[in-house]
């Protein structure tokens, strides 16, 4: 099988457990720092997927790689080849799909829930999984759902958490979160996090590590549903 090519936008936004999961299935993967000036493919046809992770900047930013990203996602959906965001990956998704990404009523920073859509299409994602999941979220914008996506998870904070196109997966929030990985973002960004904890939607970085042990298996459980979902249409 060709790998999954693996999108890094910032040094300390990498695929975290999602790198895990494709190992554990003898699934290659190759990394794609973004940010260390790494150019964008012109075509998505070397790889059997695209993943896109996080990263601190909006999709409306003057970036140059922004517009190259948003064309290689349109020519994977085009070609089949399935394609999962995370967060920032997620939004260009959106964007690239004929969405748009606005502010959100709120920031999101920290460990929350969200529920799940009734339906087929959520069903197929979430295998098996019903209500509300666990899940981590930091993210100040949002995205509206392109044409003919169906949404799969919501919360009272943003609405839009997670949308579906045949294979295409976007997610708002983070599924691939590691103790390292909240770690880092809990020290590197604190003020935000500080700042956001003043609102129902926010943590502050203590409460994010303290609830590490106790939240991170049932995002597991989560992440494992999503990403097995997602390998199955990877191109061979």
């Amino acid at each position: 099988m060709r790998p999954v090519a693996i999108f890094r936008h910032t040094p300390t936004e990498g695929p975290g457990y999602f790198a895990t999961f494709l190992e554990g299935h003898g699934i290659d993967w190759e990394l794609i720092p973004v940010d260390a000036g790494a150019p964008v493919p012109a075509s998505p046809e070397a790889y059997a997927g695209l993943c896109f992770m996080g990263g601190p900047m909006s999709v409306n930013d003057p970036l140059p790689w922004i517009d190259h990203t948003c064309a290689l996602i349109r020519s994977a959906v085009a070609a089949g080849i399935p394609v999962l965001g995370h967060c920032l990956g997620g939004q260009l998704m959106a964007k690239a799909l004929g969405g748009q990404v606005t502010p959100n009523p709120i920031k999101e920073i920290g460990w929350g829930t969200a529920r799940i859509e009734e339906g087929e299409i959520p069903g197929h994602w979430f295998n098996g999984l019903g209500g509300e999941v666990t899940v981590f979220q930091w993210h100040g914008e949002t995205f509206s759902l392109p044409p003919q996506a169906v949404r799969l998870l919501t919360n009272d904070f943003c609405a839009n958490q997670m949308f579906a196109l045949g294979p295409h997966l976007a997610m708002q929030c983070h599924v691939e979160m590691t103790p390292e990985l909240i770690a880092t973002w809990s020290s590197d960004w604190a003020d935000e996090a500080r700042a956001a904890a003043r609102h129902p939607a926010g943590q502050t970085p203590e409460q994010m590590v303290a609830e590490i042990e106790w939240r991170l298996p049932a995002m597991r459980q989560l992440a494992d549903r999503l990403y097995g979902a997602w390998i199955a249409n990877l191109r061979r």
